[in-house]
């Protein structure tokens, strides 16, 4: 059954504001809504869930930034001189409209709403995600578009109100804010940013540097305000259904009259034809990332919209313009992904990818020039790490699914890092600093997981693209990697792994397969560049370590799981067990190392210990993972396949949380796991069964 079908039930216990229709969701009500999900920066979301939310009202919550801090974005209508809240929640008016519908798409957030049973306003947040189509992937910026229309066979005369505050331009309220209004061509644009710029610093992880742009068309009829204080701006639309064409020059503190950026609509009279409005928010920073790769000074890298448009200004026109363009390529990837989607996993499978598109692609910038870019990852909400590899590692299905060359662009900062010596270890780096600042390599240690990712992921790269002469190129950095591999995979010292909240162990069992697929992975990156008698020999201990493996690895003892044999959580605890999901790897790379009664083994063990939202990570604790939920999914059979992907459907329906897709929650009770993990790219992890070539490897192997 199709968690769309439990809607009724599921959402009627959140608390409604004050509106007198239900609204429906579909395919699903999600803990968070993204509303401007583009960037690390640009990343705010409507709170949902029982923990905080409103229930997935647009209407009487404000939008917040992932940390949970406001970033403001109001919306008034006035119809027939009535005024009604459809977005936010300003203190003024008191009423709000009725919302109707809520639906999401990869790309798009679709609010249906009505006023009284007179007027209806659909409201569309779509932020183009365009993996193939760099220029456009590099703007930070959202689309709103508005219809505005009659449903009760009248006229109505309608005016519409949108601000955004200074909340957006830093982490701080109490610093100083400055702005202007102008034109570029017919855009109109409210522009402001932090009055002290601090290029490449953050603060509660919102950026301090770069500007805000607010647009929309100039049209008869529109009028503005920018910089008034709040509640002066939206009750002077209240009042009158217009604004006063001014500037406000008192520049000051975000928190001081919260400075607003207002923009006004009247329509006239609206009839059942409707009109419509778009407007759109973006953030302009001339400088992205520093990135340093050797001793040379840090090298400032900007968006790569920068190397195209002469200014801000040019990028916004552009972005601007596109709306039809991009309208029709968002359309054709929400397409792409629910008929994937639907046909890998069913209707639950696409309540999960759907969701999970725009907040992978916005931890993510892409900075540097045409002929030279890099695609840099923010490890957003657990650490803020910039290139962690232990994080590109969940991401990638996303990554190979949609254009693998995006995966060459995430690894490339770290093999130009390591190869410039400025590492000096024979295992691969876990990251390479925070982010923005590329500039020094992290001092945590993951040594065996981070090295077999490294081989791991170059190879899945060469495999999509046909790239060899990218093996080549790296052949002796990998090769060092693996010899790594080869000391320590077999019987894993004591260590973390990605699961690095869970704590360190000795002889992890899954820890060690990524080895061993690893070291078969190089195997294959030595035949595929003549490295004819390093494959062989490559090859030969991977079989060697793999038939140890599953001496060591395996319980058939077990009294608490009805002696059914499963792996272990680590050497020789029979009574343990944990998620084997770098056993995906070996299907993803096909090197096929591993025994296909290996991955029967597992799928027919994980119903046995299945709880309400899912299988725990391991027997230590009660949270599970979703992005490797998905990776298990991916190489299970089709029974223990439908019930991983609903338990993760029912999760991202029926949690408490109500922050931005968390991958780390508890399975009994759907809420958090470790602390607030949200708005993590490594949700891209959930594409795992459209990342394989093919169908699951138990289908294909049998």
């Amino acid at each position: 059954m199709s968690l769309t079908t439990l809607l009724p039930i599921v959402i009627a216990g959140f608390a409604v504001p004050a509106v007198t229709a239900q609204s429906s969701f579909s395919p699903a009500r999600p803990p968070a809504i993204p509303i401007a999900v583009s960037s690390p920066y640009l990343n705010s979301w409507l709170n949902v869930g029982s923990d905080g939310g409103n229930g997935g009202y647009l209407a009487g919550e404000w939008i917040r930034f992932w940390t949970d801090q406001v970033t403001a974005w109001t919306g008034i209508i006035r119809v027939d001189g009535e005024s009604y809240t459809w977005l936010g929640a300003p203190s003024e008016p008191l009423n709000t409209v009725n919302q109707n519908s809520f639906e999401y798409t990869s790309t798009k957030s679709i609010f249906g709403l009505s006023v009284n049973g007179t007027v209806g306003l659909n409201v569309t947040f779509l932020t183009p995600v365009t993996p193939t189509d760099l220029l456009r992937q590099s703007i930070a910026a959202t689309y709103m578009d508005l219809e505005v229309f009659s449903i009760d066979g009248g006229e109505h005369e309608v005016q519409l109100y949108t601000d955004i505050s200074a909340e957006w331009a830093s982490g701080d309220r109490s610093n100083a804010v400055t702005w202007d209004y102008g034109l570029t061509g017919d855009v109109a644009y409210h522009r402001f940013q932090r009055q002290v710029q601090q290029v490449f610093t953050q603060n509660n992880d919102q950026a301090e540097w770069g500007s805000w742009l607010y647009a929309t068309e100039e049209i008869d009829g529109m009028t503005y305000s920018s910089g008034a204080p709040d509640t002066v701006a939206r009750e002077a639309f209240v009042a009158n259904g217009t604004l006063d064409d001014t500037e406000d020059t008192n520049y000051r503190a975000i928190s001081d009259d919260y400075p607003v950026f207002a923009f006004s609509i009247d329509y006239g009279s609206v009839d059942s034809a409707g009109q419509s409005t778009l407007f759109t928010i973006a953030l302009a920073q001339e400088e992205a990332i520093q990135f340093k790769s050797s001793d040379d000074p840090p090298e400032v890298l900007s968006p790569l919209w920068t190397d195209t448009f002469s200014d801000e200004l040019a990028m916004l026109s552009f972005f601007y313009g596109d709306f039809s363009d991009a309208q029709d390529v968002a359309s054709t990837l929400d397409d792409k992904i629910t008929s994937d989607s639907i046909a890998a996993g069913g209707d639950d499978y696409n309540v999960i990818t759907s969701l999970s598109v725009r907040q992978a692609f916005a931890a993510t910038q892409l900075a540097g020039t045409n002929d030279s870019y890099y695609l840099f990852l923010k490890e957003i909400s657990s650490d803020g790490d910039i290139q962690t590899v232990d994080v590109i590692f969940p991401s990638m299905p996303i990554f190979l699914y949609l254009n693998p060359d995006l995966l060459r662009n995430l690894l490339d900062p770290i093999f130009i890092y390591t190869e410039a010596g400025s590492f000096g270890e024979d295992y691969a780096l876990h990251d390479l600093g925070f982010y923005p600042n590329a500039t020094q390599a992290g001092t945590e240690m993951q040594q065996l997981e981070e090295s077999g990712n490294m081989v791991i992921m170059t190879l899945a790269y060469a495999q999509r693209t046909g790239d060899t002469a990218y093996l080549t190129q790296h052949y002796d950095t990998l090769a060092d990697w693996t010899t790594f591999l080869v000391n320590d995979s077999l019987i894993p010292s004591n260590q973390i792994s990605t699961d690095d909240f869970a704590g360190s162990l000795a002889n992890q069992t899954d820890l060690a397969i990524k080895g061993i697929i690893g070291i078969q992975a190089m195997a294959t990156i030595a035949n595929m560049t003549s490295h004819d008698s390093d494959g062989a020999n490559y090859s030969s201990i991977a079989l060697d370590y793999i038939t140890q493996w599953q001496i060591l690895a395996i319980s058939t003892s077990s009294s608490n799981f009805s002696s059914a044999p499963h792996t272990t959580l680590n050497y020789g605890a029979n009574e343990t067990y944990g998620l084997l999901y770098n056993l995906y790897a070996d299907a993803l790379l096909q090197t096929n190392i591993v025994p296909t009664e290996i991955y029967q083994m597992q799928s027919d063990f994980y119903p046995l210990v299945n709880l309400a939202y899912g299988v725990p990570l391991d027997t230590r604790h009660t949270y599970t993972k979703s992005d490797w939920e998905m990776f298990c999914a991916a190489v299970a059979g089709p029974e223990t396949k439908e019930m991983l992907i609903g338990d993760v459907a029912r999760f991202i329906n029926e949690t408490p949380s109500n922050r931005a897709l968390t991958d780390l929650y508890d399975v009994r009770t759907a809420d958090f796991g470790v602390g607030p993990f949200v708005a993590r790219p490594v949700v891209g992890g959930h594409f795992a069964l459209l990342a394989l070539d093919g169908p699951s490897p138990l289908e294909e192997r049998k």
